[in-house]
């Protein structure tokens, strides 16, 4: 089913109030949670806060105890069939038959699920990147052909969602990276809202615009990936690497700064950082650089789940 029959303005996916008892022991405990199309969604939490659960629910592998899963409108738990239809799922390495090509691999697939023409083959294989080797034998690609290969079965019904649970387990950087672009291509070309699980924490920082944290069953925090352009429009700390920082600490005595290490920091919004520069300068200090301090994805959630490792 195409991604464009449910409408753009609304959520591909709402998860409302999931939760997961398991004799006493509430595994997932009123998770909700909205997901937008057309964007990567990074899901991370410590070992054993419920991530793999909750992905069994999203895709009906594991029953939920109380509240829902709306994927396309449909409710997983009523209109399974219905709502399934917008999903395509890679968990780990996808499966491929080895002494076929990609190609054989892929029409393999499309004879199971009806309305799969050639010509959406073709623009899969395009859109993955690998139209140069598609016609050779999957045992003959890297590990990260093999999860492009993957990608392209998994939306070729052009599905609405995309889960991928751990997909950079095995890949090298050079493959992480190929696999990172491709799923923001295409969360960009296909609409699709992509849904992945990881615990490299560098890699979701770069791959995502989002990412949801769980700690013990319940969402702790949603928190946007900021992009360059946007740290920007930060309010700081703003570090001014200077040639005299204490002569600068002095000079910018109302500005409060912080402290002085490699030049003067202080917390300001975008105009007082261009006020704060001119005054520099004006007073013949020195400007080799000014940027924005800001925690990384690893110090923030190290800091919300109090140090607990991600796995």
């Amino acid at each position: 089913m195409a991604y464009g029959t449910v409408s753009d303005e609304q959520p591909i996916v709402r998860l409302q109030q999931v939760t997961k008892v398991i004799g006493k022991r509430t595994i997932i405990d009123g998770l909700t949670l909205d997901i937008p199309r057309a964007e990567v969604l990074g899901f991370l939490g410590p070992n054993g806060s419920g991530k793999t659960t909750t992905i069994r629910m999203m895709v009906g592998l594991m029953r939920m105890t109380k509240g829902d899963v709306l994927i396309g409108g449909h409710s997983v738990r009523d209109e399974y069939e219905q709502a399934i239809r917008h999903v395509g799922a890679i968990v780990e390495n996808p499966e491929m038959y080895k002494y076929l090509t990609g190609y054989q691999n892929l029409l393999h697939f499309s004879r199971m699920v009806p309305g799969i023409t050639s010509q959406r083959i073709d623009e899969v294989v395009e859109l993955v990147g690998l139209k140069e080797r598609i016609h050779d034998k999957v045992r003959t690609y890297s590990l990260g052909m093999r999860q492009r290969l993957g990608v392209a079965q998994a939306i070729m019904h052009k599905p609405s969602l995309l889960i991928l649970d751990e997909p950079t387990n095995g890949l090298d950087p050079a493959g992480i990276r190929e696999l990172r672009d491709y799923l923001r291509k295409l969360a960009k070309e296909e609409g699709i809202a992509v849904f992945v699980s990881s615990h490299l924490l560098s890699e979701m920082e770069l791959m995502c615009d989002r990412v949801a944290i769980i700690q013990g069953g319940k969402l702790i925090d949603v928190r946007l990936i900021q992009s360059g352009a946007q740290l920007a429009e930060t309010s700081g700390p703003v570090v001014f690497e200077v040639d005299r920082p204490d002569d600068a600490v002095r000079l910018l005595a109302q500005h409060e700064p912080a402290r002085v290490e490699e030049g003067a920091l202080v917390r300001a919004d975008r105009e007082t950082v261009a006020r704060i520069n001119a005054e520099l300068v004006g007073a013949g200090i020195k400007v080799y650089g000014i940027r924005v301090l800001n925690k990384s994805l690893e110090d923030q959630f190290l800091e919300m789940t109090g140090g607990q490792q991600l796995v």
